[in-house]
């Protein structure tokens, strides 16, 4: 099958699709034909030890890299000929949450939340609003719902590093992005502070119908909240299934000398 034919209006029920998919750096491959399909509203963790292409797949997706090989549909999208006002929207309806949660720290938390806005409103609201907030009782819910409601008006270095993240997840809620990318959203929290972060991404993707994609290291927190787990390893599509399908000896062959290090034996999961 040829996939650089694919015709990008004949599958928009796919939020994410792609078929051959390929990355290479200086000539060398780091993604190599990864074909998969992510559903409306589905909720997929990405797994993988250190250099599987994990980062790189999320960038393939949100088309900040373009494929060397195949086809990478975002949104209906083929993302390596979007250019313009095609490419902005396509920008708008995606929502990104790393593991710093990227806020501005001269800012308070009501002009931080309502970044997520900026690819909704014009160059000239957007400065008015860094003035005197726009859309203050928008900003206000959605710190209701990631129970922050009382920090609007505080400073981020006034916050802990799971209220700071909490923020960003309001961002999130305020931009109703379709698609959310979560690079490692967790990594620098504890445990049970990696809980509450995506225990609020699925029920974000739950209640507004977004479509999330999850790199996650730790995975204690792959149980209870997604409906597929994607695992590469080398570059290449390695497993995926449902959570409750990953075993030991699974978690043995795609981590290899990072089993022990990372303490997988320790994850309660089939033998």
């Amino acid at each position: 099958m040829n996939t650089d034919s694919i015709d990008a209006q004949a599958v928009p029920e796919h939020p994410v699709r792609l078929q051959g998919a390929a990355i290479a750096y200086g000539g060398q491959r780091v993604l190599d034909d990864i074909s998969l399909d992510i559903a409306p509203g589905e909720r997929v963790a990405v797994i993988g030890p250190s250099g599987a292409g994990k980062t790189t797949l999320f960038r393939l997706i949100a088309g900040l890299v373009k494929p060397a090989a195949g086809c990478a549909l975002t949104l209906g999208e083929d993302t390596r000929r979007l250019r313009g006002r095609r490419l902005a929207r396509l920008r708008r309806e995606l929502g990104f949450l790393y593991q710093q949660d990227n806020l501005i720290p001269q800012l308070r938390v009501v002009h931080n939340v309502l970044m997520g806005r900026l690819g909704h409103w014009s160059l000239a609201r957007a400065l008015l609003s860094l003035l005197w907030p726009q859309q203050i009782e928008r900003a206000r819910a959605a710190l209701a719902r990631v129970e922050l409601a009382d920090k609007l008006w505080a400073l981020p270095d006034e916050l802990s590093g799971g209220q700071q993240q909490r923020v960003a997840v309001a961002r999130l809620i305020v931009q109703q992005p379709r698609l959310v990318l979560a690079d490692e959203p967790v990594s620098a929290l504890d445990l049970r502070l990696g809980r509450e972060i995506i225990g609020l991404l699925c029920q974000l993707a739950q209640r507004d119908g977004v479509t999330l994609v999850v790199n996650l290291h730790t995975l204690d927190l792959l149980q209870g909240h997604f409906d597929r787990v994607i695992a590469l390893r080398g570059g290449r599509l390695f497993w995926q299934g449902e959570p409750a399908q990953i075993t030991q000896h699974l978690l043995r062959e795609l981590y290899g000398a990072e089993y022990r290090a990372l303490h997988l034996d320790e994850i309660e999961v089939q033998e």
